[in-house]
């Protein structure tokens, strides 16, 4: 059964780190595109960061480039995102999600998600 379980939030003062990991459960999770998105109460999920299954130059969002970074190890089938510059708008619940149609910002086009992790920085 596929499964995405997400770790590493938690409380971070402004300008601090943290760092996200993304447990897969996947047969040939190697192949998948996998993202990180975000969402805080009331507003639609957003779009963070994604990286394709063979490599290749990741996307970020706007808000994140410089300061966030995706990878991925296939040998443990986990996928990180590194916060670093936390600012207080980073806040929210972070999930992981997991797709073959293509490295995509639309979480319409994820097949698997996480249950989230929160991240909450505080000024």
């Amino acid at each position: 059964q596929a499964q995405l379980v997400e770790s590493g939030g938690g409380l971070v003062q402004a300008g601090g780190s943290l760092t996200l990991s993304c447990a897969a459960s996947l047969r040939n999770f190697s192949f998948y595109d996998m993202g990180w998105f975000r969402q805080v109460p009331g507003k639609e999920r957003e779009f963070v960061a994604a990286r394709s299954w063979w490599g290749g130059s990741p996307l970020y969002a706007d808000s994140v480039k410089g300061r966030f970074t995706i990878s991925r190890d296939n040998s443990v089938n986990t996928v990180y995102l590194r916060m670093t510059s936390l600012e207080r708008e980073d806040t929210a619940v972070y999930y992981c999600a997991a797709t073959k149609r293509g490295l995509t910002t639309n979480p319409i086009d994820y097949e698997y998600w996480g249950q989230g992790t929160q991240v909450t920085v505080s000024s």
